[in-house]
């Protein structure tokens, strides 16, 4: 079903991902956050669900439809940076902020942080071109809601 999607993240390739597929990564980046301490809680499943909604304008179901594919892509994705790179072509620079403050979103709704969930929020800001205190400033913005 990703075949297609999988064979361009693993790829070379630097042309912009069409916006289903970089809606899809965005969403796996989100799940891939989420597991990234080993506990995928119904919490953060529901702040994944929210995130979508609020971001493409979906329905409840359609938001739970992405997620489910979202779970799928992001087993089968390769490695982070491969994937975060063509989030990074799809998304424009002004609004990468929002993607870190989304996954802190996520990786906060459980209400703990893990030194997983840090280093891989750390890495993904890196390679989203947000620097350290852009993603420090998302991350107490989430916090303060």
């Amino acid at each position: 079903m990703f075949a297609d999607l999988l064979a361009r993240l693993s790829g070379a390739n630097t042309t912009p991902l069409p916006a289903t597929d970089a809606r899809l990564a965005l969403t796996a980046l989100l799940v891939r956050a989420a597991r990234s301490d080993n506990d995928y809680s119904t919490v953060e499943i529901a702040r994944i669900d929210a995130i979508t909604r609020a971001r493409y304008d979906l329905s409840q179901e359609a938001a739970e439809t992405l997620r489910a594919d979202a779970e799928t892509l992001e087993t089968e994705a390769p490695d982070t940076v491969r994937f975060t790179r063509d989030i990074k072509n799809a998304v424009p620079f002004e609004d990468r902020v929002a993607v870190i403050e989304s996954l802190w979103q996520v990786v906060l709704a459980d209400g703990s942080r893990d030194k997983h969930e840090n280093a891989l929020l750390r890495l993904v800001a890196n390679l989203l071109g947000v620097n350290d205190r852009d993603s420090a400033l998302a991350r107490q913005r989430v916090e303060t809601r």
